[in-house]
């Protein structure tokens, strides 16, 4: 294909043309189908990944360790009471000691300046393993669902259901206006999207022939909807809202009628988990036949792996 990734950190699908981001879909489907077939071809042997998390995590932590450990790295994780990122220790100089010691870094937490700050000082590839502005690495377990499902990403229309100013649909607008989906929030008002962002991503979808809309009535939005994607109401660090999100998002639950209300029988249901189950989506969407949730967050292994093959490994 061309692509070369090596040695780029990987912070925000923005910094990635539309045919960077379906190499790594698509080196990801690869890795996926050689490990069912059991071959490792340890693309990362005698690497060491430092893996921090300032937020907890189920799906990211375990991709990055049994993605790394497939490919022959060492992941190391360093929990926010491990080190003293930020703390005792300027974020800059944390990055260029890690770099010295690592051959990349995985970071999770609150803010987007700090992953910036760890890739221009660390001198290696650094990966976002999500902030409270982007989640890059779930978008392309999301492409990568998507894509092994109805084959194609351009021209879908995928449809966010929910609070359509989190990290989550911020990530997923960037991604789908890059690679041409029709991408529609359903939103209350009050959590619509930035102004900044949404002009950003229009312009990405100018070139792209995608598109993007935001509406606040959900059964308009989701009509010929070939994806419904919701996530929790409240994002972490956000629990204190919890109240006042079931009030203003009661109305955009996801569940059977909703997906009825598309108009299609084989419009898919996403979540990037966890999910709660009974507010934002009901139990039986979630495990019933249009959910795909699961392939999602097996997913999230095969693309993180993808990531660090790309930026880091021997191909």
């Amino acid at each position: 294909m061309g692509v070369n990734l090596k040695g780029r950190s990987f912070l925000t699908l923005k910094d990635y043309t539309p045919e960077e981001i379906e190499y790594l879909v698509d080196l990801a489907i690869e890795l996926k189908e050689k490990k069912k077939r059991g071959i490792f071809e340890k693309h990362l042997l005698n690497k060491n990944v430092a893996l921090i998390f300032e937020k907890p995590s189920t799906r990211t932590r375990c991709a990055f360790t049994v993605g790394a450990a497939d490919e022959g790295a060492h992941p190391e994780y360093l929990g926010k009471n491990d080190i003293q990122l930020g703390h005792k220790e300027t974020v800059e100089d944390t990055a260029r000691v890690l770099g010295r010691m690592f051959d990349g870094i995985e970071f999770r937490g609150f803010s987007q300046q700090t992953v910036e700050t760890l890739a221009k000082y660390s001198g290696v590839p650094v990966w976002n393993g999500l902030t409270d502005e982007d989640h890059p690495t779930q978008v392309l377990a999301d492409f990568m669902t998507i894509k092994e499902h109805f084959g194609y990403l351009k021209g879908l229309t995928f449809v966010y259901v929910g609070d359509g100013r989190n990290n989550m649909s911020n990530a997923l607008m960037i991604g789908c206006a890059k690679m041409g989906l029709h991408y529609v929030i359903a939103a209350p008002e009050a959590l619509y999207p930035e102004e900044e962002l949404l002009n950003t991503c229009r312009e990405y979808a100018k070139e792209s022939q995608g598109s993007i809309q935001v509406i606040s009535d959900v059964k308009v939005a989701v009509k010929n909807a070939d994806i419904i994607y919701t996530d929790v109401w409240a994002s972490m660090g956000e629990e204190d809202k919890m109240q006042e999100r079931v009030q203003l998002l009661s109305p955009y639950q996801v569940n059977e009628a909703l997906m009825e209300a598309t108009g299609k029988a084989d419009t898919i249901f996403m979540h990037c988990l966890p999910a709660v189950r009974g507010y934002e989506v009901t139990h039986e969407v979630l495990e019933g036949s249009q959910s795909v949730v699961f392939d999602e967050a097996e997913n999230r292994m095969h693309t993180i792996k993808a990531v660090m093959v790309a930026t880091l490994g021997d191909l």
